[in-house]
């Protein structure tokens, strides 16, 4: 059934009736996961709705997804990967990926859902590995005569309890684990990348980042470019590229999200996250 738009676009002024080409666009921006209850990270709860609406618009040549990640959760991240493949395959609508400064970790994950992966010469790709961080505060409560009283059903469930000294068995559990993930991380960029890959696993999957045009020379991103010069060369100057919003935070995340020393006396764990963001951002030099 014809839209009311297109009923009337006969009678519209010329310039009105001319069909403009149009990619819808969803950014997606920052660190993956919950960060903190007031600084919510990406998630496929805050994106699921932003992507169903860009491949729902009508006449779409394509849809964009602009990166800008240090990565994070290692499931969140897969998530967003599948609901873009999901979508991009029932709709019959390739996707182009946008890296600006930064597609690491999970965030190139999410990359490389993408048909296309279009980075800026400065960009930072790559970091395909799992990563484990914490603190070791035995020694700390020791020094104060705090004593740390815990009671388990299991020998494992107390595993890396950052307040008893580190306990070898359990790094080897983790490694385990580990594992587990990056095999899985490194499967899903061999198989979307492809022959496209210029080296081996063992020296492209090894944690290490590249600028971009290192990157396109490994076949981890197929062309340098950004959203507005490549989709004017491709479709048009004339083409559309409508920005689909994430979900947004609740008012008080928002609220404290412009004031961090405030968010910080609230919620002292939100002082934790910002700093544990910012690392992410550090470990590849941003």
């Amino acid at each position: 059934m014809a839209s009311f738009l297109d009923t009337i676009r006969p009678f519209l002024p010329a310039r009105f009736r001319e069909r403009r080409p149009v990619v819808p666009v969803v950014r997606l921006v920052g660190a993956i996961g919950a960060v903190s209850p007031l600084r919510p990270g990406l998630s496929i709860a805050s994106c699921a709705a932003a992507l169903e609406r860009a491949f729902a618009v009508k006449g779409a040549k394509a849809v964009a997804i602009v990166v800008n990640s240090p990565g994070g959760s290692p499931v969140q991240s897969h998530l967003i990967y599948r609901r873009i493949r999901s979508l991009s395959l029932e709709k019959k609508l390739s996707v182009l990926v946008f890296v600006e400064d930064a597609a690491a970790s999970g965030g190139y994950m999410i990359a490389c859902a993408g048909d296309e992966i279009i980075a800026d010469p400065s960009s930072i790709v790559g970091s395909v590995g799992v990563v484990s961080a914490g603190f070791g505060l035995d020694r700390l409560i020791e020094r104060y005569g705090v004593d740390r009283r815990v009671h388990t059903t299991g020998p494992r469930k107390a595993m890396l309890d950052p307040f008893r000294p580190e306990n070898p068995d359990d790094i080897v559990r983790l490694k385990a684990i580990q594992s587990d993930i990056f095999t899985a991380f490194s499967d899903l960029v061999a198989e979307r990348r492809g022959t496209k890959l210029t080296k081996t696993r063992e020296e492209l999957f090894t944690g290490d980042i590249w600028a971009g045009r290192a990157a396109l020379d490994l076949g981890l991103v197929d062309a340098i470019g950004d959203l507005r010069t490549v989709l004017r060369a491709r479709f048009g100057a004339k083409v559309r590229m409508p920005v689909m919003p994430l979900a947004r935070p609740g008012f008080l995340a928002r609220l404290l999200g412009r004031d961090p020393t405030i968010g910080s006396l609230i919620d002292p764990g939100q002082a934790i996250a910002a700093v544990e963001e910012r690392s992410l951002w550090a470990r590849l030099g941003l």
